[in-house]
């Protein structure tokens, strides 16, 4: 069992909500089934993040996925139960998949996970503090905005750590007196 959002994300390189409301600076909203078809035809590790029938999902956790997805409905009948959502979705990811056949074994590309990505993004938001360029008393939307600009970029773990290291470097830079 796992205690926190990021553990169960731990190797997951596509995270998709489920959300019927789009957030101001939320990921894309797009109907599972185009977006099912795109993405099966690549390598990822795809997780979905669904919320409480009766409260949604927190922002927090939709900024940091990938897409949202809006199971169409009838405009009189905006939203499904959990339990009818998770179903759908279900059914939308298996047959982009290619249905109930057996599909072939593909390599795994070495892209970065979601415990990677937020690691990555805290050592970048500190940095950021150091050189002034992110004032933690008005933050904005800074950092969910880098979270959706990483999550499109599709990082591998090796571009994790060149970005760890411009971070380092910037810290570093902050920290060093004027000459």
């Amino acid at each position: 069992m796992v205690a926190t959002l990021d553990e169960a994300l731990d190797g997951v390189t596509h995270l998709c909500a489920t959300a019927m409301t789009p957030r101001d600076f939320g990921p894309p909203t797009v109907a599972p089934r185009p977006h099912f078809e795109a993405l099966a035809a690549g390598e990822h590790s795809v997780a979905f993040l669904f919320g409480s029938e009766r409260f949604g999902m927190a922002n927090e956790d939709v900024y940091r996925c990938h897409v949202a997805l809006s199971i169409p409905t009838h405009p009189q009948f905006g939203s499904l139960n959990l339990g009818a959502a998770i179903q759908v979705i279900a059914y939308e990811w298996r047959m982009a998949l290619g249905g109930f056949a057996v599909q072939p074994a593909r390599a795994v590309p070495r892209l970065a996970d979601a415990q990677q990505l937020a690691g990555m993004l805290a050592h970048w938001e500190s940095a950021l503090t150091e050189i002034g360029f992110l004032d933690p008393a008005a933050p904005k939307k800074l950092m969910p905005r880098l979270n959706q600009l990483f999550n499109r970029a599709q990082l591998t773990q090796e571009e994790i750590h060149i970005l760890r290291g411009v971070a380092k470097a910037m810290s570093e830079a902050a920290r060093r007196p004027n000459r």
